[in-house]
């Protein structure tokens, strides 16, 4: 906070600490539960508009059931058990495929990043390949693997791969020379410049593309899950909607959103545990 004052005719401005900088917790604090309440707020205005919407019929219940149909409905399948076993096959086909494709993903990215002429080699190709739609990808994982598990977790992994690539490989490539050359001029050994240099300088960013990685991995599997599957929340929200089923396959669609937010915050906490040094976001301290 500023202000003017005059002083002998002279004109001197005064700067006096605002809120922020007298009570930095407790502005924090505040803004933490602003924020919060806006995060809430809003969806729980959609929903009320939308069960009333339900309710009055100026929707067709029928089509668009109201939440208080979803919840129960939801909430009678999880009782009864019927509801896990789907809820168990999309979560082990994408822990499985997103382990895969986030350890190959990196393992090339960061080789490809260090070298170039590997770089050179096969950038074009893995290029090219990136922009083939994966869903495309998976006939030949059904010809590969036949039917089961083996392409469900193929696609997963294929997804997730060039995510974590291309990060990894931007992220080293990006790394400041400068880093480089102290660790030559202490005689780092290729294991200490890549203990003590590349991975803490990259590895923030390297978590940033497993983030976005593991919100396309359930959307990947849940599109795949409706064409090549028998179980799985994928084949809960389409079979379903054959069925005319529309509140079962609303009870997928929340079961797919909550699993996709779960999936990608427990990522993002695992990186602020493994990159306590990188800065946050004030916010809501992303990493």
């Amino acid at each position: 906070m500023s202000t003017l004052t005059k002083s002998a005719g002279d004109a001197v401005l005064v700067r006096r600490p605002g809120p922020e900088e007298l009570h930095p917790a407790r502005t924090h604090r505040r803004r933490r539960a602003l924020e919060l309440s806006l995060a809430l707020a809003v969806p729980a205005v959609l929903i009320l508009l939308w069960q009333l919407a339900a309710s009055r019929g100026w929707i067709d219940d029928r089509v668009y059931p109201a939440p208080s149909t979803i919840l129960a409905d939801g909430w009678d399948r999880a009782a009864a058990g019927d509801l896990w076993p789907d809820v168990r096959a999309t979560l082990q086909r994408v822990l499985a495929g997103y382990a895969i494709g986030t350890a190959a993903g990196y393992a090339l990215g960061l080789l490809m990043g260090s070298l170039s002429l590997v770089r050179a080699a096969l950038e074009p190709l893995l290029d090219a390949l990136y922009v083939v739609p994966k869903l495309a990808l998976l006939p030949i994982f059904l010809n590969m693997f036949g039917l089961g598990e083996g392409p469900q977790v193929a696609l997963v992994a294929a997804t997730v791969f060039f995510f974590v690539w291309i990060s990894t490989m931007a992220a080293v490539m990006a790394v400041p020379t400068s880093h480089r050359d102290a660790g030559r001029v202490f005689g780092a050994s290729p294991w200490q410049m890549f203990r003590h240099v590349l991975l803490p300088a990259s590895l923030p960013s390297v978590l940033v593309g497993a983030r976005i990685a593991a919100g396309v991995a359930v959307l990947v599997i849940v599109a795949s899950e409706q064409i090549a599957a028998t179980d799985g929340l994928g084949h809960l929200i389409f079979d379903s909607r054959a069925l005319f089923q529309n509140d079962v396959m609303f009870v997928g669609i929340v079961c797919v959103a909550a699993l996709g937010v779960l999936f990608s915050e427990a990522v993002r906490l695992l990186g602020r545990l493994l990159t306590p040094w990188a800065p946050r976001d004030k916010g809501r301290g992303r990493s």
